[in-house]
Order: C-alpha cells, then sequence, then structure tokens
C-alpha cells in the first residue's frame, strides 16, 4: 500500500512539473514583444564622374624619333696619280670647307709638262691645217686659169685638208685631257661641307681611285621618322607625286648635357613601306643646321613633334574615358548609361583623341565602367575642371597658340 501511495505522488509531481512548463511556454509566446515594422529604404543610383563630349576640329601632333643623318655625303677619290705635296689645314676630320676649296693638292709638274707638249701638238696641227689650206687655194687657181670648171679633190687637196683638220681636233682633244688632268691634281669639294674622315696626307702617293676622304653636305641634314598608318592618317605627308610642301617638324635632342631645339620640315616620304615593320618613313630636312648657336649634329638621337593636319569632329576626353580602348560609356536624358565603340585617333598621357556618333555636349563616364552595364540608372556629377567654367577656360587656352615646347609638354 505504502508502495503505491510513494508512485502515485511521483506520478502528480510529473504532471504538475509538466504543466508549469507548458504555462511557461504559452506566456513566453504570447508576452514577447513584436518588432515594429521599418519603413523601406530608397536605394540610391550610384555617382558617377563625367565630362561633355565637344566634337571640333583638331590638330593632333604625332611624335616620332631618328638619328639625323646627312643629306649628300661623298666619298673623295684621287683622279690622277701622284705625290701629296700640300693639304690644307681644314683638312681634318670635323674641319668645315667651303665650295671649291683646295683640299689637297697632287704634284702637278707631270701635268704641266704634258699640257706644254699638248699645247705644242695643237700649234703644229693647226700649222699644217694653214698650209694646206694654202696649197689648197693655189690649187683652184691653177686649174681655174686651165680654163676647166671642174676638178678632183685630190688636186685641190681635199682629203689632205680634212686630215688636217681632224689632227688638229684629235690636238686640241689631247691638249684638253692635259688641262683637266692638271685641273684634278687639286681635289677639292664641290659644296660647303664638313670632313668626317680622311684617308692620306702630306708626302703620300696616291693612284686613280685612292680614297682620299669622306665629307658630307652641311646646308641641309635629314631625319628618317618612321610612323605607323595611324600615325600617317594625322599627317599631310606627300605621298604622291605631287610636289607640296610637308608638315612642320620640332626636333629636340641632348647636345652637351643641355636639350636643343631645331625647326625642320617634311620634305618626302620613302619610295615604300618597310616590308618588315610595315611602317611609313618620312624624312625631315633641317637647312642650315651649323649656321644656329646650337649646331644639329650628325648621329644625334632626337625626338620629333609633327604638325598634324586639321580634323573635323574630333573628341577630346580625359584617357580614363576610354574602356577597353574601344568604348565610350555615356549617360542620356534618363540617366542610363550608354555604350559607344569609337575610332581612336590618338592617345596621350593624360588624354585622349577619337570619333564617335554621340549626341551634343553627351555626358561621357570618367572611369569606373567595369562596374556599370547599359542601362544602368546613375547620377552623373561633373569631374574637376569639367564644369561650365572649367569648359570655358579650356576651350580659351585650346585657342591660344602654344608654343612648340608646351605642345611637345602637353601631349607627352
Amino acid at each position: 500500500m505504502q508502495q503505491q501511495a510513494s508512485s502515485r505522488r511521483g506520478l502528480f509531481l510529473t504532471l504538475i512539473i509538466l504543466l508549469v512548463g507548458a504555462a511557461a511556454i504559452v506566456a513566453v509566446a504570447t508576452l514577447k514583444p513584436k518588432p515594429a515594422p521599418k519603413p523601406k529604404e530608397d536605394i540610391k543610383p550610384p555617382q558617377v564622374k563625367v565630362a561633355p563630349a565637344e566634337p571640333g576640329e583638331h590638330r593632333l601632333s604625332v611624335h616620332s624619333q631618328g638619328t639625323v643623318a646627312p643629306r649628300r655625303e661623298i666619298n673623295l677619290v684621287a683622279e690622277v696619280s701622284g705625290r701629296i705635296t700640300k693639304v690644307s689645314e681644314k683638312f681634318v676630320a670635323g674641319g668645315f670647307v667651303e665650295a671649291g676649296e683646295i683640299l689637297v693638292e697632287i704634284d702637278p709638274r707631270d701635268y704641266r709638262f704634258a699640257l706644254v707638249q699638248a699645247e705644242s701638238q695643237v700649234a703644229e696641227a693647226r700649222q699644217r691645217l694653214a698650209t694646206e689650206r694654202g696649197h689648197a687655194r693655189q690649187k683652184k687657181r691653177e686649174w681655174r686659169d686651165l680654163g676647166n670648171q671642174e676638178a678632183n679633190d685630190l688636186f685641190l687637196r681635199k682629203p689632205q685638208i680634212a686630215a688636217a683638220e681632224a689632227a688638229l681636233a684629235a690636238a686640241e682633244a689631247n691638249r684638253d685631257k692635259a688641262k683637266l688632268s692638271l685641273a684634278r691634281t687639286r681635289i677639292s669639294l664641290p659644296f660647303a661641307g664638313r670632313i668626317r674622315s680622311t684617308k692620306v696626307d702630306l708626302g703620300q702617293f696616291v693612284n686613280p681611285g685612292t680614297p682620299v676622304a669622306q665629307a658630307y653636305d652641311t646646308s641641309v641634314l635629314e631625319v628618317r621618322l618612321p610612323l605607323t598608318d595611324g600615325e600617317a592618317a594625322l599627317l599631310d605627308l606627300p605621298l604622291g607625286s605631287a610636289a607640296k610642301a610637308g608638315p612642320k617638324v620640332v626636333l629636340q635632342g641632348q647636345v652637351a648635357g643641355e636639350m636643343q631645339q631645331w625647326l625642320g620640315q617634311i620634305t618626302r616620304t620613302e619610295a615604300s613601306l618597310d616590308t618588315r615593320s610595315r611602317l611609313y618613313y618620312a624624312v625631315a630636312e633641317v637647312n642650315e643646321p651649323f649656321a644656329a648657336a646650337n649646331p644639329l649634329m650628325v648621329g644625334l638621337f632626337v625626338e620629333a613633334e609633327i604638325a598634324g593636319r586639321p580634323l573635323a569632329n574630333v573628341i577630346e576626353l580625359p584617357k580614363n574615358a576610354l574602356y577597353k580602348r574601344k568604348y565610350l560609356y555615356w549617360v542620356d536624358a534618363d540617366n542610363k548609361i550608354r555604350r559607344e565603340p569609337v575610332r581612336v585617333m590618338k592617345t596621350g598621357e593624360h588624354k585622349v583623341w577619337v570619333k564617335a556618333e554621340l549626341p551634343q555636349a553627351a555626358q561621357v563616364v570618367l572611369g569606373g565602367q567595369q562596374f556599370l552595364a547599359p542601362g544602368k540608372e546613375v547620377a552623373p556629377e561633373w569631374a574637376e575642371g569639367q564644369s561650365k567654367a572649367g569648359r570655358a577656360k579650356r576651350i580659351a587656352d585650346k585657342a591660344a597658340p602654344l608654343s612648340a615646347s608646351s605642345s611637345a609638354s602637353e601631349e607627352g
């Protein structure tokens, strides 16, 4: 009996614990405060920096480089044999000489003797011709005194006169040859130039064809400038046979530790494209390169800035406006992103020039294009310097003439 009573009490206690737990759960569920509903937040479109697309006329200069070389360079050689008896003080590597100035003189005595002999032969041939003509006149009178109107050529000594005339012509030719050989004992340049190197010196015996010196013309120097097809499209190059003045060129190089500039002009292009690199080669010439205070040196490596031709409907933008080298992202009237393929005319260090079919004053996105997609709504914001005042200042600066040095630093 006692055992049954103990079991009932345990069962009763368990039932009470279950009831209390259930009541607690119900109380917690019913008395828990409900969260207040929050208002839905509006998602703002991302801000993007933009700049206006302003098509206009631009002259896009092209940068190239090359090595200064003479336009005309020759090898002086001896045309007669003999010993060198005189050498000019200017006959040294680097010497400047005038056209026709005697640089080297070969011993002329043998050639003077030959000239005297040739002149003697000419005198003898003239005397022989005069004698034959006198005999012919005498024979003609004798034949006329005989009363016959016709006489043969041999009697009138016509063959003898022809032979005497030919002998005189040969003697005069030998005399002229002797004069020419004597003149060739004096070696000079046919133009004002500079000696690059000398091959002979005083007392040396030379034969015809012996190299004497190497010299170049100092009136004009030239630079071969390689250009790609895209760069050639920006320039007014003389590609055809029609003679026309090419664009101006500013050359810049370092001489004795200082940067110097020279003004030249494209005068021609080479006859064909380079078959390996497919490059054009334009030739820039600099006149009187040694007359200035800063002479242009042969062999100097120079940077060249070539003036471009006027191009219409070209848009100038900051360089970060170009995406993947061929696209522009711009914002339409509904503030949505649009993508447009473009033709890149030129890229500089900080700017890019393109041609594109864009609405007037379209807002072009500057940077961050990889996070945008066509059709996405954005909040455009003018980039620094692209506001109305900034654009007005940029247009005024563009209208002002730029010096060659400032233009070069602007475009890099």
